[in-house]
């Protein structure tokens, strides 16, 4: 089952107040089909028991319900509820009377989010957060429909915005946090909690996998700055003037070639414990840096 489907088996289960089913069925109905009768198509079985139930339960109507394969040989069933009676009382009391509803179905911010919540049912698909990114859209037909929604996600600070595609018109939200806030506001508890626990991990992951990277690219410059020095100290020593460095500087010497992997930190560690004569990272630097500035000095002075 797609992480879609989980979400949309969720919340049709939940429990909700007279008012707020008014609105959730408006969202449905209005994404349906409605002229003489109503008919509303879906592929998930728990919202077509939704459906049937908000009739049942609001006007006393019992929809005929017919179940036949998806298209082109899909493993989905499509269930088909059609209502024929009361068709135009049902209209007005779920304020369909054009491209968008009526204020009173939205006139407060849980009958919105019951409104929220019918879309998500019929017009919504949202990724599951194991996936490679985060995606939430309604597909819907028109773009007055598409701006109204628009601003009813905006209006919980959603950011979604919308694309046309083709005859078509998707809003969506493309940010993890923003999901994860719709999710919330229709009341699918579980799916929060699956989505924030993989959103989580993959954030973990992610920090992981650049601290990594970035110590690597250190691991990769002192190895880098390590050859640069043991290089010269090998041209001191093939132009004859090793003898030029003082007994300090060539005890420094020795330990780098001997140990051409070592950080300063641990080059330090090393001279200090096998010595007996404690010497700091910048005692380290500053050895190596005096033999670096007489290699480079003896380069130029060939090059002239």
């Amino acid at each position: 089952m797609s992480f879609t489907a989980i979400v949309k088996d969720e919340v049709s289960k939940l429990d909700i107040s007279d008012a707020d089913k008014i609105s959730e069925l408006s969202a449905i109905v209005q994404n349906g089909e409605y002229h003489n009768e109503i008919k509303i198509v879906t592929e998930n079985n728990a919202v077509a028991r939704l459906i049937y139930s908000l009739f049942r339960d609001l006007f006393s109507v019992y929809p005929k319900v017919s179940v036949k394969r998806g298209y082109n040989y899909s493993k989905n069933m499509l269930y088909t509820l059609e209502v024929k009676k009361k068709v135009f009382e049902i209209l007005k009391c779920l304020g369909i009377n054009g491209k968008v509803p009526e204020s009173f179905i939205y006139a407060d911010e849980a009958l919105l989010q019951a409104y929220l919540k019918g879309l998500f049912l019929m017009k919504a698909s949202v990724n599951d957060p194991k996936t490679s990114r985060y995606h939430l859209e309604f597909n819907l037909d028109n773009l007055e429909y598409a701006e109204f929604i628009k601003d009813c996600l905006n209006h919980f600070y959603l950011n979604s915005k919308i694309l046309h595609r083709e005859h078509r018109y998707v809003v969506y939200i493309k940010e993890a946090e923003k999901i994860g806030d719709f999710l919330r506001i229709i009341g699918a508890v579980k799916a929060v909690f699956y989505f924030e626990d993989i959103r989580i991990y993959r954030d973990h992951k992610n920090m992981t996998n650049r601290l990594n990277n970035c110590e690597q690219a250190n691991v990769d410059k002192i190895i880098e700055t390590a050859n640069d020095q043991v290089k010269d100290i090998e041209f001191l020593k093939k132009m004859d003037v090793y003898d030029l460095l003082s007994d300090k500087e060539k005890e420094v010497a020795e330990y780098r070639v001997k140990y051409p992997e070592a950080s300063l930190v641990e080059l330090s560690e090393i001279i200090s414990m096998e010595t007996g004569n404690k010497i700091t990272k910048s005692g380290v630097y500053h050895r190596l840096n005096k033999i670096r500035q007489l290699a480079r000095k003896l380069k130029e002075k060939g090059k002239s």
